[in-house]
């Protein structure tokens, strides 16, 4: 459990519901599968971002030298990339051509796009599984003829995609357009217990100790989405226990549905 650096004894009572803390903001619509958790095993939900995001200006973006018309594709990894990229072009009144490709990460961020694009007459590829290596799919069909824009936060780029890209000789530039900062989520943390909690960045594991540079785990129940999230909680010395995607939990709803199955096998 988690209960700032040390842990209390829960009751009997608490741990017949188990509370579990998904740190990103809580979904808007009720119809979200997380909730669909809460009814199948009767578990607490509780959402709190752990990062926020601070966008970085179209003055400080100059600094890059970066030319966005200038490329033909776009790589996309989150919602939030999708906002600061189209934001950034507006702030420096760039129209982005109709044959601008978009590689994402997973077909709900493709999906996203429809926020500023025609969907239909654009070209948009995705990630059959949420995994780099089902984006690196994607990107490999083309990247011979593209010049591609990774946009990205200044403090959390994937070094496993710029790895990707640049020992397959693809032609692109790092676009930071936000940076990740820590949110202040102490007193959340020493209110309240929490047998399991979910990351989805590297940064929410740094905003974790930021927040608790003590923070022991005592048998709470680490979950990681992405490789770079895993590697993260790792190295910070924290036993993983749910990670996802895997090819049987593509999302981290399905990761947790799986491990409240087996716990509820084990009663």
């Amino acid at each position: 459990m988690v209960k700032n650096e040390v842990s209390k004894p829960t009751s009997a009572s608490t741990k017949a519901r188990k509370k579990i803390l998904i740190t990103q903001p809580r979904p808007e619509s009720d119809k979200s599968p997380y909730f669909d958790l809460t009814r199948k095993y009767n578990v607490d939900l509780h959402f709190q971002p752990f990062i926020k995001l601070e966008p970085i200006s179209a003055k400080d973006f100059r600094k890059q030298k970066i030319d966005i018309a200038a490329h033909t594709g776009v790589i996309l990894t989150s919602r939030n990339a999708i906002d600061h990229f189209f934001r950034m072009c507006e702030e420096m009144r760039i129209t982005v051509s109709q044959d601008t490709k978009y590689f994402c990460i997973t077909e709900a961020v493709a999906l996203y796009l429809q926020k500023f694009i025609l969907y239909r007459k654009r070209k948009v590829f995705y990630g059959a599984d949420g995994s780099n290596k089902s984006l690196f799919d994607a990107i490999n069909k083309h990247k011979n003829n593209e010049k591609l824009l990774y946009v990205c936060s200044e403090n959390q780029q994937d070094s496993e995609i710029t790895g990707w890209l640049k020992s397959n000789n693809c032609d692109f530039s790092l676009a930071y357009m936000y940076r990740t900062v820590s949110s202040d989520v102490k007193e959340i943390l020493d209110q309240n217990s929490y047998d399991v909690i979910c990351f989805f960045t590297p940064s929410g594991v740094k905003s974790l100790f930021d927040n608790v540079p003590k923070f022991k785990q005592n048998g709470t129940v680490i979950g990681a989405f992405g490789n770079n999230t895993s590697k993260a909680v790792e190295e910070a010395g924290l036993e993983l226990g749910i990670k996802a995607p895997q090819p049987q939990a593509p999302s981290m709803v399905a990761a947790l549905d799986q491990y409240l199955a087996a716990q509820t096998k084990k009663k």
